[in-house]
């Protein structure tokens, strides 16, 4: 588990401020913390897609006299946790074939991140979230492009537990629409990662606009939707792989519907027996192979 000291609010405190390129070296020293203390300042730029210079400007930029100066900031965060899943896969082999053990890396790494979520800091973040998600008259739910299939989740979890959600993904650009009659009584769960959907931050701004609470799932301290929003759950997305993983923000929403669900016990058993009774007559699910129809 790694520490978040003064300089961990130092960079966020800063963050607006800074340039584009410093931001981005800024936002992954603030998700890769550790590296600061294991690589190179070039490798360390190599990793955050920035030239050496941007480093040394963010360093300046900082208040550091030097690199040096700014890496023994960071010598007292590493301290990994007990499971040991990061530290292993963080020391993968680089010397291998490609896929050589990528399998067993990924999965040890989702296991930690998930493993993460289970720190206090985080359970009282999905206890507070599920709280004011449960007083709200109406939960809408926006999720674009890859964080689609969390808000999809979460909206279709929910309706088997009665019609408190409406997701917010129209066709032909009206996904905005479904505010129309949204008030002060509503809450918007919101769901982004780096690079931000434009039109996510957008529609969050107009619901906050028209009164509602913001609450977001997203990856980062300085993610956009942390400075308009009520209360957030963070969420890790680094993968062993070249695109990002979703899997510990689906587990956040499984657990904001159990502890919804859990809100009102009978009233949600009450509406899975609708929801089943309703599929059964509709014949949803099957058991067997159908017979194809000649």
């Amino acid at each position: 588990m790694l520490k978040k000291g003064p300089l961990h609010a130092r960079i966020i405190e800063r963050f607006d401020d800074m340039p584009q390129q410093l931001q981005q070296a800024a936002r992954h020293i603030l998700e890769h913390p550790q590296e600061v203390a294991l690589v190179s300042m070039r490798e360390l730029a190599r990793n955050a897609g920035v030239q050496p210079s941007t480093m040394t400007r963010l360093v300046k930029f900082l208040g550091f006299s030097s690199y040096d100066d700014f890496r023994g900031q960071h010598a007292d965060v590493i301290r990994v946790s007990v499971d040991g899943f990061a530290a292993r896969a963080m020391a993968r082999d680089e010397g291998s074939k490609d896929g050589d053990g990528l399998a067993q890396r990924m999965l040890q790494t989702l296991s930690s991140q998930v493993a993460r979520l289970c720190e206090p800091e985080s359970l009282l973040r999905l206890s507070t979230m599920a709280d004011r998600l449960g007083k709200a008259r109406r939960i809408y739910v926006l999720g674009l492009r890859s964080c689609h299939s969390v808000a999809w989740h979460f909206h279709y979890v929910m309706t088997l537990l009665g019609d408190k959600t409406v997701h917010l993904d129209g066709p032909a650009g009206t996904s905005g629409d479904g505010l129309i009659r949204a008030g002060s009584d509503d809450v918007l769960l919101a769901v982004s990662i780096s690079p931000y959907s434009l039109y996510t931050l957008e529609l969050a701004e107009a619901a906050r606009e028209k009164g509602l609470a913001i609450v977001a799932i997203t990856d980062s301290e300085v993610s956009p939707l942390v400075a308009i929003a009520e209360h957030v759950v963070l969420f890790p997305t680094e993968s062993q792989t070249f695109f990002h993983t979703l899997v510990p923000a689906l587990a956040v929403s499984e657990v904001l519907c159990g502890l919804l669900a859990s809100h009102n016990r009978t009233e949600a058993l009450e509406e899975l027996k609708r929801a089943d009774r309703h599929l059964s007559a509709m014949n949803t699910y099957a058991t067997s192979i159908p017979r194809r129809k000649i």
